[in-house]
């Protein structure tokens, strides 16, 4: 059969191609493919747009919107997130039946129901050759995927052979395969052979005779795992062969980079890391992975007969270790860091701002950068987030393509050259500045921390460096240790402390290189906070190879959250000069903070993704930080981690004891019981000064309760309401003394603890001490037969026997010293959530990363059902008092208390105006719903809500 002719005039036909997808990493890579198709197809129009662009820039959404109303073949791809599918889902619906092709791929299930390429739809019922892409998808569970990216892709290469000779939806099925090898291996050959092969099975219309002219050719292929090259006519390779030794090697270091990326030629930013390191004479290895799972690229490249051959490793990809915006496998993740045991820095390439925008941004990173870029990434247990690159919209020719932020990427390189230094120095040879805390001043607070008694601790933790083999003279006692350092030679100085090193005014004034910011809120150096006007003052003492010195104040004590939100301030002289003289001077090679918490990271600057501008970066500066946290508060502990690069080390609590009741609460009580054993025969006038009595003392107990009642009759469920609120007083659960790390708990304490737990699993009226010997007899069954005698529902108690089991085995552990000394080691601490220990025992062991909630995780089932019991609260006690029910409330949403808590809080809320958390395809929390009048039963409540500053940039 002759082929039909074509011309050039029919070579010229108009068709649009439009791309739809997350991020703008292929731009570049499309503009040179378009270049290669108008060679054979002049008319060809290849557009794309990223989701990542349409928060902040109304107008390119609608551009997008208005190309898919005019695209002939339209591609989607990793549209994942609910305010993305929202923004085309109509458009791509009322355009599906319209032009030649829909192809959506590696998107939500949502989007992906819109594919329509021939025959073939994927909102059909799976069927013959069109189950192989249900089978090469998997079934997911948990949010999880059920095949791993290695054998997707082998199924994925294997598939359009097979289908290749059979005739009919088998063909379309092919192509999409085919489509999504030339997306996956992206580069700009593979972005023009996609186009073709779409013309060519697709044209339709006027459009058709494209079909003879666009030709099929197969996917160039590149390696799944593999090293990137920046020189060379091959830049992706299989090999780490090639990559040579620096003339002074100072250490190795592992970047995960995006293979996407490398393909599409989008590299500056990658290069400009490989230059900054390997100029510090660091050897790097740039390796990655297909898919979005970095573990094959981690065993294969930085570990050798599993051990380390990396001093550290850095992802640069802004996703999860193992998953991406649709899903992450913390627990994959963390076993893999676990079993490397080096530094883990994730830094952000920006990807939803330019760096200009950032530049100028008071925040930092938006909310979504910070949920997914930091956030996720801290579930794996990933430190020192800082941005590294975005797009320069200053620069036309290369506005889509990532540029290298160059300051902040050289202050990346030192902070690794420092973490590296610190990895394979001597113990014996490294010098530790240790950091206490002085808050409020002048009070007596100096080495205070919250519910740490700090010179016990301290002096344990120097016990322990010693052991360890670094170089340390261990004080005899805690007294003589306080001494030194709150004594010593303070009254030669007039001090506050022992003055270990001086800083004169000529110095200062010559070394300061924010001078100027300084006086202009603090006036002419030395400023007024420790100097006699010549000098500064550093307040402290040596003790070997270690260093213990004191933070000066910050300047704003009164009112110390000015630093986060008002701008244009400055830390005073001093609080500038100890962190240069800690870096410079005493040269430190890791400074230790030493409980919660100090100043350094409520110090002026953005909340997120800091720059050079920001104080907590340009004190903290290069010098390795580590932070001893309270494992009870991560809200302000991210903070800490977030904006001076602080590795986190949880410590305990102290234990816990009923509150019991004092002074004017046991006189009310008393007054109480009074009434309750009155004589009933007693007269009206008789009992009525003693109801006088009780209501006046619990006015001075500021107890909740309604007018004192005016006849007798009515006292005694007015009576009933007080001793409830005495009881719940009573039995409250408070903190009891002071943690000491080092010191594990008393059996009296943990039993105490250990009851307490059980009885946030449910239990009633628990004996500590007979819990606390079925524990230590590992009993489990005699465990679960107590707790159903104190009413733990049958199916409930073997979940509650293992929960309790866990936390007696991890209470008992020290590992609080030893995760000090892995820290300093500079090996990796694994994550843990933080929060309440009561409710959430799996806070436990201590000594580990502190991180936040997973924000699609939040509020957790547990925060919904306690949420809905405390608004049913709230309501019942608003109707007995008013008669009626509320119209409207106002909720506080604190980020400490959501944190311990689950997101009770949340919760509260959604119970209160009917509503309940709503999931997405792939199972993460992405809104609410709401609840039918009929189902709820009651008006609906308006609720406000405020946020704290700290939960809004949780």
């Amino acid at each position: 059969m002759t082929q039909k002719h074509t011309s050039a005039t029919d070579a010229s036909t108009p068709i649009n191609v439009v791309l739809v997808t997350l991020d703008n990493h292929v731009n570049g890579a499309i503009v040179r493919a378009e270049k290669r198709l108008v060679h054979d197809l002049p008319g060809i129009h290849f557009r794309s747009f990223a989701a990542t662009e349409w928060e902040g820039d109304e107008k390119s959404l609608i551009e997008c919107r208005e190309a898919i109303a005019e695209g002939d073949i339209i591609i989607v791809t990793m549209l994942f997130m609910e305010p993305h599918i929202n923004a085309v889902s109509d458009a791509l619906a009322a355009r599906r039946d319209h032009c030649d092709a829909l192809i959506c791929c590696m998107s939500a299930p949502e989007v992906m129901q819109y594919t329509r390429m021939g025959r073939f739809t994927m909102d059909s019922e799976p069927s013959g050759p069109i189950a192989l892409l249900k089978r090469l998808r998997g079934t997911p569970k948990d949010g999880k995927p059920a095949a791993t990216g290695e054998r997707q892709l082998a199924m994925l290469r294997r598939l359009p052979r097979i289908l290749r000779f059979i005739p009919g939806t088998a063909q379309d099925v092919r192509t999409y395969f085919l489509t999504l090898q030339y997306w996956l291996a992206g580069s700009e050959d593979n972005l023009a052979r996609m186009v073709n092969l779409l013309v060519h099975r697709y044209a339709a219309g006027p459009r058709a005779v494209l079909r003879q002219i666009a030709r099929e050719q197969p996917p160039i292929e590149y390696p799944d795992v593999g090293i990137y090259q920046m020189e060379g006519r091959q830049r992706i390779v299989d090999s780490a062969d090639g990559i040579a030794e620096p003339e002074e090697h100072s250490g190795t270091v592992g970047l995960l980079l995006m293979r996407s990326y490398a393909l599409a030629g989008n590299t500056r930013h990658y290069d400009a890391v490989i230059q900054a390191l390997e100029s510090r004479g660091i050897k790097v290895i740039p390796a990655f992975a297909a898919g979005l799972d970095a573990r094959p690229a981690v065993k294969r490249f930085f570990m050798q007969e599993g051990e380390s051959v990396v001093d550290a490793v850095v992802s640069l990809t802004g996703f999860s270790l193992v998953g991406g915006p649709a899903y992450n496998d913390t627990d994959a993740a963390q076993e893999m860091l676990s079993e490397l045991n080096v530094p883990y820095l994730a830094v952000q390439a920006l990807e939803f701002q330019s760096i200009n925008q950032w530049r100028d941004s008071p925040m930092g990173l938006m909310p979504v950068e910070a949920t997914m870029m930091v956030a996720i990434p801290e579930l794996d247990g990933a430190t020192g987030p800082m941005v590294f690159s975005g797009r320069n919209r200053d620069d036309p020719k290369r506005s889509f393509d990532m540029s290298p932020e160059m300051e902040r990427i050289d202050r990346l390189a030192d902070r690794i050259r420092k973490l590296v230094t610190l990895r394979r120095m001597p113990r014996s040879d490294r010098k530790i500045g240790i950091t206490i805390f002085n808050f409020p001043p002048n009070s007596g607070a100096m080495g205070s921390a919250a519910h740490l008694n700090v010179f016990r601790s301290v002096l344990n933790t120097l016990t322990a460096l010693k052991k360890a083999g670094y170089v340390v003279d261990v004080p005899p006692s805690v007294e003589a240790l306080r001494e030194a350092l709150l004594v010593g030679n303070s009254e030669r100085y007039g001090a506050e402390a022992n003055v270990h090193a001086t800083i004169s005014v000529d110095d200062h004034v010559a070394r300061e290189p924010y001078l100027e910011e300084i006086e202009a809120q603090w006036g002419p150096a030395p400023g007024k906070h420790w100097t006699d006007g010549r000098q500064l003052f550093v307040l402290g003492k040596t003790f070997g190879n270690v260093f213990i010195g004191v933070q000066p104040a910050m300047g704003y004590e009164g009112d110390p959250m000015r630093l986060l939100f008002e701008g244009g301030l400055a830390p005073t002289h001093i609080f500038s000069a100890y962190y240069r003289w800690l870096r410079e001077d005493y040269a430190a090679d890791a400074v230790l903070h030493f409980g919660t918490h100090g100043a350094l990271e409520f110090m002026p600057g953005k909340q997120v993704g800091l720059s050079d501008k920001c104080w907590p970066d340009r004190l903290i500066a290069d010098l390795p930080n580590f932070y001893l946290y309270a494992a009870n508060n991560p809200s302000e502990g991210l903070i800490a981690k977030r904006r001076s690069a602080a590795t986190l080390i949880s410590y305990l609590t102290p234990p816990v004891t009923r509150a019991d009741l004092h002074k004017q609460f046991a006189e009310l009580r008393s007054m109480i019981d009074r009434w309750r054993t009155r004589d009933p025969r007693a007269h009206d006038t008789q009992l009525m000064p003693l109801l006088e009595a009780i209501s006046a003392q619990a006015e001075r107990c500021e107890l909740s309760h309604s007018a004192t009642p005016e006849r007798i009759v009515d006292a005694e469920p007015w009576v009933g309401e007080l001793r409830t609120q005495l009881d719940e007083i009573e039995t409250a659960l408070i903190p009891f003394g002071m943690h000491v790390v080092g010191a594990p708990m008393s059996s009296d304490e943990r039993a105490e603890t250990m009851s307490a737990i059980a009885e946030a699993g449910g239990a009633k009226e628990v004996d500590p001490l007979r819990l606390d010997k079925l524990l230590a007899s590992h009993d489990k069954g005699a465990l679960q037969a107590m707790l159903t005698e104190s009413a733990v529902a049958a199916d409930k108690a073997p979940e509650l026997a293992d929960r309790l089991c866990d936390a007696f085995e991890n209470l008992a552990k020290e590992c609080e010293l030893p995760a000090l000394i892995d820290a300093l080691d500079a090996n990796f601490i694994p994550p843990v959530s933080g929060g309440d220990l009561i409710r959430n025992p799996e806070s436990l062991p201590t000594g580990r990363n502190l991180h936040g909630f997973d924000p699609f995780r939040l509020p957790s089932a547990f925060a919904v059902i306690e949420g809905e019991r405390q608004a049913k609260q709230l309501i019942a006690r608003h109707v007995a008092d008013s008669g009626l029910l509320p119209t409207s409330v106002a909720l506080v949403l604190w980020g400490t208390d959501n944190l311990k808590s689950e997101g009770v809080a949340i919760g509260q809320a959604l119970s209160l105006i009917g509503a309940r958390p709503r999931f997405d395809s792939y199972g993460r929390l992405c809104g609410a719903e709401l609840i039918s009048l009929s189902e709820l039963g009651r008006a609906r409540i308006d609720v406000l809500m405020t946020l704290s500053g700290i939960f809004r940039d949780l």
